[in-house]
């Protein structure tokens, strides 16, 4: 049997209602009205959020436009409520049929105290506190800080920072702290290129005998 338009509507409008319901679960319910229904316009909804079910009649908004061919066909981001008083964020789509008729309604709740209840969570955790004493720690290794010192006492010596040394004078920076064995230390050229503001592999160049390697 060929299905009329809007059954096609409709039939399209349930694989997009299922799809985005089980992809932005659990914090999204969507619901498939039938606006061609006079009164039991569900007929499609999944993350089930509101507790509504297949047959229940349209909401406020669903009745609006099911009287008003002109009503806007996208509602987006309006404030909500669920049943159970929690409050959502909702968006209404309006479908029309070819003839410029309304024929069905995709509508997304987002559960708010969900987000907010996450949101809380993660403030929380990213809390720090004033430490006990004075000091102050670093998770970064001591002697790759003395990279940095280095490098920016070499800068200082030449009235000038790591990042605005020239090439030769990045060369001869690089070479000194080769020479104090701290090039061996582990990540010792990422930092280096980081201080220095150069690509890693420019780093190597600098290093001796480092360039006719590579």
């Amino acid at each position: 049997m060929k299905l009329t338009e809007n059954q096609l509507l409709l039939r399209e409008g349930a694989k997009i209602v299922d799809a985005l319901g089980k992809t932005l679960a659990p914090l999204v319910e969507v619901v498939l009205h039938d606006l061609t229904q006079s009164a039991h316009t569900v007929i499609a909804i999944s993350n089930n959020l509101s507790g509504r079910s297949v047959g229940d009649p349209a909401t406020e908004i669903g009745l609006a436009r099911m009287a008003d061919p002109s009503f806007p066909e996208v509602l987006q981001n309006y404030a909500n409520r669920f049943p159970d008083g929690r409050p959502a964020k909702s968006t209404s789509i309006g479908l029309k049929n070819s003839q410029g008729d309304y024929v069905a309604a995709i509508c997304l709740n987002v559960d708010i105290a969900m987000l907010t209840s996450v949101t809380a969570s993660l403030n929380q955790l990213a809390q720090t506190q004033a430490s006990p004493t004075e000091i102050r720690e670093s998770l970064v290794s001591h002697r790759l800080n003395t990279l940095r010192t280095m490098l920016e006492s070499f800068a200082s010596g030449l009235n000038s920072t790591p990042r605005a040394l020239s090439p030769a004078q990045r060369r001869e920076a690089v070479r000194q702290l080769a020479q104090a064995g701290l090039m061996d230390l582990k990540n010792a050229q990422s930092a280096v290129a980081e201080i220095l503001g150069v690509a890693r592999s420019t780093v190597y160049t600098y290093l001796p005998d480092e360039g006719a390697k590579l």
